[in-house]
Formats: C-alpha cells, sequence, structure tokens
C-alpha cells in the first residue's frame, strides 16, 4: 500500500481540469469523495466524476445555482437556486446523487421570494436550514421535505449559514454583516454576533455591500470563520480587498482578521480549515484568483481590538489561472476543487508533484 503524500502547501499544484459551458458558481465533494457537484451560469448543476471527468447534467432550476448541500449519507445531493440578475426560481430540490440519470425526487417551490443563498445540513442529518433574499432563515425536515421552522430576525438578505459541528445550534449571516446563532432544537436565538469589518455603507452609491460569501467552523468548533471583502472603496464596482475574520465561538469576539500581503481587488469566496492547523482561503475578483494559507491562530488569542486591527498574513499564496467562485477540501484532505469563473472546475494537490 503506498504512503499517501505529505501536505505541503508550499508545493500546492493543478491537476484534473474540466470545462463547462458557462461561468462556474458553486462547488462541493459530496461525502463518499467520488464526485464533485457545481453550480453554474446556465442554471445546470453538474456532476464530476473525479475518476475519470465524466459530466452529468441536472437540470431543473431556472437560475443560477449557488447553494448545494448533502444528506450524510451522501444518496441524495440537494441545491438551491440562486438568481443574481433577471428574475429567480428560489427553489430547493433533491436529487438522487449517484444515479445515472438524476432527476428532482423532490422540489419545495417557492422555498424562498427570491435567492436562496445558501444551504447547511445538520449534523444528525435530520433538518435542512435555507436563507435567502427574503431575509429569512428557513429549517426544514430532510425526510419529507416540511417545513420545520420559520425564523425571522435578520433586517436584510442573508448570505450564508453553517452548523456548529457538536453544540446544537447554528450561525447565520446577513448583508451587514449581522450573525444570529440559533438554537435548532427550539428554532430561537440565542445571541447576536457580529463580523463588521466585512460590511460597508458606501454613501456614493448609497449601496450596502458585505455578507459572509463563504462560512466554515474550525473542526472542533472553538472558531467561525467568515470570508467577504474589505476595506470597500465602490459597492458598485466591488472594489475590495479579500479577508477572512474568525471569531472566538465560546465569547463571539474576533481572534484574528485574515489578510493578504498584497492588497489585490477580491472577495474571499471560500474558506476551509486544514486538519494540518492552517486555514485556506480562496480569493476571486478585479485581482485575479489566488489561494491563501494562513496559519491557525491558538485559542486563548483573542484581543480586546476590533478584528481589523489584529491581522495576520498569510504564509503562501497560490496564483489561480482565474477567478475563483467557490472552494472545497477533499476528505482525503490532498486535494482541493475551485469553481472557476472561466467555466473550469479545476483541482489543486496540496503536496508535491508524484
Amino acid at each position: 500500500m503506498t504512503d499517501a503524500p505529505k501536505v505541503e502547501p508550499e508545493q500546492t499544484h493543478a491537476g484534473a481540469q474540466w470545462k463547462h459551458a458557462r461561468p462556474l458558481t458553486a462547488c462541493r465533494f459530496d461525502p463518499s469523495g467520488k464526485y464533485v457537484f457545481t453550480g453554474a451560469e446556465d442554471n445546470l448543476v453538474t456532476r464530476w466524476d473525479i475518476a475519470t471527468g465524466t459530466a452529468t447534467p441536472l437540470a431543473a432550476h431556472d437560475s443560477w445555482v449557488r447553494a448545494i448541500a448533502f444528506t450524510l449519507v451522501g444518496e441524495t445531493v440537494i441545491t438551491g437556486g440562486c438568481v443574481i440578475t433577471g428574475g429567480y426560481d428560489g427553489r430547493i430540490i433533491w436529487w438522487p446523487a449517484a444515479a445515472d440519470k438524476p432527476e428532482p425526487i423532490r422540489k419545495l417551490e417557492p422555498a424562498h421570494q427570491g435567492w436562496v443563498r445558501a444551504l447547511a445540513v445538520s449534523p444528525d442529518g435530520s433538518r435542512l436550514v435555507s436563507v435567502g433574499n427574503d431575509n429569512l432563515v428557513k429549517l426544514w425536515d430532510i425526510a419529507d421535505g416540511r417545513l420545520v421552522a420559520e425564523l425571522a430576525g435578520h433586517e436584510s438578505h442573508v448570505y450564508n449559514v453553517a452548523f456548529h459541528p457538536t453544540d446544537g445550534t447554528f450561525v447565520s449571516c446577513d448583508l451587514k454583516c449581522n450573525l444570529k446563532q440559533w438554537d435548532l432544537a427550539a428554532g430561537t436565538p440565542r445571541r447576536d454576533l457580529t463580523a463588521a469589518p466585512l460590511h460597508k455603507y458606501d454613501t456614493t452609491f448609497r449601496a450596502d455591500i458585505g455578507g459572509a460569501r463563504s462560512i466554515a467552523f474550525s473542526r472542533d468548533g472553538k472558531q467561525l470563520a467568515l470570508g467577504g471583502m474589505t476595506n470597500c472603496s465602490n459597492a458598485f464596482a466591488g472594489i475590495g480587498n479579500p479577508a477572512v475574520v474568525l471569531l472566538d465561538w465560546e465569547t463571539g469576539k474576533p481572534v484574528v482578521q485574515y489578510e493578504g500581503k498584497e492588497k489585490i481587488n477580491g472577495t474571499a469566496w471560500g474558506v476551509r480549515q486544514h486538519p494540518d492547523a492552517f486555514w485556506i482561503g480562496l480569493s476571486g475578483g478585479g485581482g485575479g484568483g489566488w489561494l491563501y494559507f494562513w496559519n491557525d491562530v491558538p485559542m486563548g488569542a483573542t484581543t480586546a481590538q476590533p478584528a481589523d486591527k489584529n491581522t495576520a498574513q498569510e504564509f503562501f499564496k497560490f496564483k489561480l489561472p482565474d477567478s475563483g467562485r467557490d472552494l472545497d477540501l477533499h476528505r482525503d484532505n490532498l486535494r482541493l476543487a475551485v469553481a472557476h469563473a472561466d467555466g473550469n472546475l479545476r483541482l489543486y494537490h496540496l503536496h508535491k508533484k508524484a
């Protein structure tokens, strides 16, 4: 049996790539690690077999798809439609993940009035949570698609959501980077948090720009990472710098703000913690596409300073051929999938070339 390669971020290199007809908007590995599912601007969900590159289309949405989640056993993929411009479907659809020709099992339409921006499945696999442009957080029964609870409280579009791995709660983040921690069993809010550096009101264009474009708990559940844009100088053009705000989950206070040494234009569209004690961030925007690697910040490093005053820069970054729109880490912890704006799904390896 061949030993697995040693993880070395500085040795990151491109692996397989597969071309889609339109820009990609999302990507997720399924729990088995056999497939990557992508969303795209042609309204298609595509299943890619990473061993063969075989692409299988899943067609039932009437708009772009940004949200993808999975049941625990990986037999069904759940996708949420996300409308960017010109109409929307607001749907959530259940699909058989491994079928030769996947057809919808169940459709919730409309699940939200407007975009479905993000989905997450509870650690026990019983509940699906969805968030969208109607300012609502909704809980659904995985088994039958029944609406369990409709949770109000956000005052702007809800951008992202994630379940805590162990404490029975989940967190949602809206456009103004106001966060709410919700009790799953009771369907009630526990506390309010903020990732203020990732939001700005542009007085010139009279527009808010912000929202957690990416979100992830640390594997031990002690920290919450939220990625987006900071230092925004033009909301209309989306000019700002990618950043990830890391919160201490117990206190809710900022631990650090991860930034780039070079202030490129972009947004942090993806974030994941690697078990080898570093965080991975994906940037896309006017400054092109980049993978960032930041060292873990130990617990107990929380400061009283705002996150944007307590910053850390990457120990390595990797240039991508085009802007990244989403990122996921394979279960082997050796490969990354990146959905690119040029329509390519690319896999990257975090080790030396063989």
